[in-house]
């Protein structure tokens, strides 16, 4: 096989099975650091072996076998310093008489426990919002360090910190690698949607640089959530939170105009849309719906994401549910930016000095000091009204705080409209 063909090859094969390969090696191991090592070994051999004999039929289970291979090696150099790494060498070498069925559960578990204690693991709470970020895309989403990098406008050097630190503080900690058990599985659970809600969003609204949208993080993130709700098909939240996704995701050809420049919702052409995405997110809006009780807040942020959906044209929006929808969200998670984006659908449903109205109250709030979209959206419901001076000088505002060229662009240009 012809070395580049060969290379290509090997990163699909490891974009597919990665995740998998992990997590079957963290079971056996107990230590997701020592699983991903010895899964980049593995790597290693097929990046040197399979350019001369091909790509193997079963090429998860083929880095599988590499895999466990090298954690009998490694546990025999530890020279068996505990009796933990002693029954696991043991437990590992009676396994090489007949591997094939074990590696075949660990590959291609349809019930995915180990693929679900790892996700629940990389988000466990006890790292920062950061660190969960960077090893679940790094564990989960198959990145290299410096994709994930060049995705967060951080150095390298950074993220590779807070991998390295992330793993420490994991085994530092002894977090099981298991599914929470239902008293703890809720909580765990929330920090698992925030995780993947906080790469979709990153690439949905970028905070900074020189792109709009970074549609292969919004991708990363769908392809984690909708695992997620195979994995666990009877959370309600877990299909929210997809619904909003795959909704949201539909419109990313149309915020952006063809040199990259920021379109926003209600001035986005609706053919662009991604209908299919659409009928995904509606679908699985049905499913919370299906599992009974109220809604929680990626599903209610889901439902406000499907009446735009629903709206054939901007004018056909219905704002007054999109306004009670905010309310019940507020309830749930009281948030200034929760209230903002209640004030921008009031705007729109009861006129821009109803929106202002609540704007105003929010000027003061600290957790909003430094947020660029509440001079923007002030500066908007202004210009509404007519006070054309007051608008610009906020639109310039909100221009000298944002990070992103592309909406800094946007908002200068919007300033000079007026």
């Amino acid at each position: 096989m012809p070395p580049n063909k060969a290379a290509e090859a090997i990163d699909a094969v490891w974009r597919i099975e990665s995740a998998r390969l992990i997590a079957g090696l963290a079971r056996l191991v107990g230590d997701v650091g020592i699983a991903e090592d010895l899964a980049q070994d593995a790597l290693v051999v097929a990046l040197e072996q399979w350019p001369k004999t091909g790509v193997p039929d079963n090429p998860g289970a083929w880095l599988m076998a590499t895999a466990k291979h090298r954690a009998i090696d490694l546990l025999r150099r530890r020279k068996m310093q505990d009796r933990k790494h002693e029954h696991v060498a043991r437990e590992l070498e009676a396994r090489q008489v007949n591997p094939e069925p074990d590696l075949a559960a660990a590959i291609d578990d349809a019930v995915g426990d180990d693929l679900l204690s790892l996700i629940f693991t990389a988000c466990h709470p006890v790292l920062s919002t950061e660190a969960r970020v960077a090893l679940t895309l790094r564990l989960l989403g198959g990145l290299t360090t410096e994709e994930i990098a060049r995705a967060f406008l951080v150095p390298k050097a950074t993220i590779q910190q807070r991998i390295v630190r992330a793993k420490r503080t994991l085994a530092a900690a002894h977090v099981p690698f298991a599914v929470p058990r239902l008293p703890e599985l809720a909580a765990r659970l929330g920090s698992v949607l925030e995780v993947i809600y906080l790469i979709f969003n990153e690439g949905y609204s970028a905070t900074a640089g020189a792109d709009w949208v970074r549609p292969a993080l919004c991708e990363d993130a769908l392809r984690l959530g909708r695992i997620l709700a195979e994995l666990a098909p009877t959370e309600p939240e877990v299909h929210g939170l997809v619904a909003l996704m795959e909704i949201q995701a539909s419109r990313i050809r149309a915020r952006v105009g063809p040199h990259g420049e920021p379109i926003l919702l209600l001035e986005q052409d609706r053919g662009r849309w991604d209908h299919l995405l659409i009928g995904r997110g509606l679908a699985a809006l049905e499913r919370v719906e299906a599992l009974g009780g109220a809604y929680g807040i990626y599903a209610l942020q889901g439902a406000i994401a499907a009446c735009h959906a629903r709206a054939r044209t901007a004018d056909e929006t219905d704002w007054t549910r999109i306004v009670a929808l905010y309310d019940a969200l507020g309830q749930l998670l009281p948030s200034p930016v929760i209230e903002l984006n209640r004030a921008v659908a009031l705007g729109m449903a009861f006129g821009p000095a109803a929106g202002l109205e609540v704007v105003d109250t929010l000027q003061a709030d600290p957790a909003l000091e430094g947020y660029h979209l509440l001079p923007s959206v002030r500066g908007d419901l202004l210009a509404k009204l007519g006070r054309f001076e007051e608008a610009r000088a906020e639109f310039q505002r909100a221009a000298d705080l944002t990070q992103n060229v592309r909406e800094r662009d946007l908002l200068l240009k919007r300033m000079e409209a007026l």
